[in-house]
């Protein structure tokens, strides 16, 4: 038998961030819930600043029967001359029957005393408020609050419940609140409960009480609306999700509506007018032929026949945000780029101030301009002016745009454009799959900047342990390879370290390395024992390590590398324990010696224009080398004959060890 079951946890307004960061681990919590009490069944979620409702069209109105099989201990400690042992009066006690009530059973060979029985089902209606009380604890939103005099916490008061199976009320509890059969709908529409006779009337009320229930339909509408808007006024909305799933969070009837502001602060940067809007007041900016207009979208929650007044009031409050920008632009150009300060502000104990970092930034992007055969004048310039903007009054305001205001600030006193472009670039890329510098240029700023703060940070400790990185020194070495990748960089990580390491504490390089190579594995994604491969052969150059794995990579996926993996898996063997590599010709004795050699001598002594090509000539010896394992016995008696055959084969396998292991690849 089964139940419409209806749960609406009715709140004060819901903070939208909070809520969206776990909006999945909510479902899935319900899911798991459902599960652990046998209960699985297909429920909807639904949001809204008020509430948060789960809805099921057919939840089991019990749980099923279920059979519980005891096993015990076996019959010869549990019975000495037909008389239970301890062991057997304990075991019966688990069970809660009499020994006479035990049977026996076979169990991994040995009979064993056994006891079964058969479990009812609970009634969902009495499980409810159990597990509707999980669910709510299980909700890690972070910092929760208290309300009147309880001591439980939530992220909001609760303030009504509805838990319905069918159209009747079952009897549950949440802090205090006690289940009913009455809901709220939009504040503007009205302030008064609302009788909800049947579960199938509840989406009903709410939408005739100016509340859209499910929040896919609210993004749909602010869409539609965003769309009729571009369409009426010839502009263009930038949509940022983030902000989108955030408004659909705090808004049950929301609507559209475009603003405007004063066309002289479109002196200011457009991500300052950007910022300011978004951050706070939660407009959407616009856009007209590709430039900043001096409009924005706000989606409003209010209930009224009249919109302008609403619009009014928004552009009232974004005009003292925007003027208090303007003021803090002016002046920060007028003090022009400055570091003066820095050498106060702590950048880590035990390296100093943020003016030492900068320092150490300078040597190492020096270092990487003459690696890379890049002029340094203007390097140093860049790097030296990068942080000048931490202490300027936008910065302060604003602190994600700093470097972007250190660029415009650069513009403005008309420094090199190289210059202005790496102080914009300088933390670039900021993760997985973001925008990389645009120039060599560019890219040395932003290497030495995470290379600093990378070795900077090993030198005194701070090193990532588990899932921890609270320096986010794993996507330092991210956006390093990134970087390096993209310009084709020669990035030697034992050469590189060990250049660079001067400036600091001494700490373990190897330790350094190891962290790099672990990053560097799992940004590759292919078979692990490729990387493992390639890695084995003692490869630390960062574009190499990638280029080596795509060439194995690309033969290992053929078909026939299995069959082909046995010959040389053989070879890697028998050359594991081989120290001396000279080959003596004149010894051979056979014809598949000669051959064999002779092949590879040809292979060995040319010129590939890819590792894959190289790669492919080497494997191409199979069927020789087939050949010579049939023909020839390695292990001769002849303590020569055996030396040079040896030889032989360790000079193959390391010529693939130039590339990679080939013992590491398994498949």
């Amino acid at each position: 038998m089964y139940a419409q079951l209806l749960v609406e946890v009715g709140v004060e307004e819901l903070p939208a961030i909070p809520l969206l960061k776990i909006i999945d681990n909510i479902k899935s919590s319900w899911s798991n819930i459902l599960d652990k009490y046998m209960l699985t069944s297909d429920f909807d979620f639904f949001y809204t600043p008020r509430r948060l409702v789960l809805i099921h069209d057919a939840i089991p109105l019990k749980q099923a029967s279920s059979v519980v099989e005891l096993f015990g201990p076996p019959v010869a400690i549990a019975v000495k001359d037909g008389v239970p042992t301890p062991a057997g009066v304990s075991f019966a006690n688990k069970c809660g029957v009499d020994f006479d009530s035990l049977s026996t059973k076979e169990d991994r060979g040995k009979e064993v005393l056994y006891y079964s029985s058969t479990k009812e089902g609970v009634d969902t209606a009495t499980l409810l408020e159990e597990m509707l009380k999980e669910w709510i604890s299980s909700m890690a939103f972070g910092k929760m609050m208290r309300w009147a005099d309880r001591s439980d916490e939530f992220i909001r008061p609760i303030r009504w419940l509805q838990v319905r199976l069918d159209d009747s009320v079952v009897d549950a509890e949440l802090f205090g609140v006690k289940s009913n059969n009455f809901t709220y709908v939009h504040r503007m529409n009205s302030f008064e409960k609302q009788e909800v006779v049947k579960n199938s009337d509840f989406e009903t009320i709410l939408k005739n009480g100016n509340v859209l229930l499910d929040p896919k339909n609210r993004r749909e509408l602010i869409l539609q609306e965003f769309a009729e808007l571009e369409k009426d006024n010839n502009i263009t909305i930038e949509i940022d999700e983030d902000l989108l799933d955030e408004v659909v969070a705090i808004t049950e009837n929301p609507k559209a509506l475009l603003g405007s502001f004063d066309e002289s602060f479109l002196e200011l940067p457009p991500e300052v007018i950007i910022t300011s809007m978004k951050e706070n007041q939660r407009y959407f900016p616009v856009f007209n032929n590709d430039k900043l207009s001096n409009h924005f979208v706000v989606v409003s929650n209010a209930l009224t026949d009249d919109y302008s007044k609403v619009i009014a009031g928004n552009e009232r409050v974004l005009k003292p945000r925007l003027s208090d920008a303007m003021f803090f632009y002016k002046n920060d150009l007028k003090r022009g780029l400055k570091t003066d300060g820095l050498e106060l502000v702590q950048f880590m104990d035990g390296l100093g101030s943020v003016a030492d970092k900068i320092d150490r930034e300078e040597k190492i992007a020096l270092y990487l301009a003459n690696k890379f055969g890049v002029k340094g004048e203007k390097i140093s310039q860049a790097i030296r002016l990068a942080k000048a903007d931490l202490t300027s009054e936008m910065v302060y305001e604003f602190t994600e745009l700093q470097g972007l205001m250190g660029h415009y600030y650069a513009k403005a006193l008309n420094l090199d454009s190289d210059v202005c472009l790496a102080i914009k670039e300088q933390y670039m890329p900021v993760g997985e799959g973001s925008e990389l510098p645009s120039t060599i240029f560019s890219a040395i700023v932003a290497m030495a900047i995470k290379l600093d703060t990378l070795i900077g940070l090993f030198s005194v400790g701070k090193i990532p342990t588990g899932s921890k990185d609270p320096f986010a020194l794993r996507r330092a070495v991210n956006g390093i390879v990134r970087i390096v990748l993209e310009f084709d960089l020669p990035f030697d990580i034992d050469e590189m370290t060990k250049g660079l390491s001067g400036g600091y504490k001494e700490f373990d390089l190897k330790q350094l390395k190891a962290f790099m190579l672990e990053r560097i594995s799992k940004s590759i994604d292919m078979n692990p024992s490729i990387i493992n491969a390639v890695l084995a052969s003692g490869e630390s150059d960062i574009v190499k390590i990638f280029k080596k794995c795509e060439a194995l990579n690309s033969i290992v996926s053929g078909s026939d590398f299995k069959d082909i993996s046995i010959t040389f898996k053989r070879v890697a063997n028998i050359s594991k324990d081989v120290s001396n590599f000279d080959v003596d010709e004149d010894k051979f004795e056979l014809d598949e010696e000669k051959n064999l050699y002779k092949k590879f001598k040809e292979i060995t002594s040319k010129n590939y224009e890819s590792y894959e090509d190289n790669l492919k000539a080497l494997f191409s010896l199979k069927e020789l080398l087939d050949n010579y394992f049939d023909k020839v016995m390695v292990n001769s008696d002849d303590v020569s004959l055996k030396n040079n055959r040896l030889a032989t084969i360790g000079q193959i396998y390391n010529s693939f060890k130039e590339i990679a292991d080939i013992k590491e690849i398994t498949i």
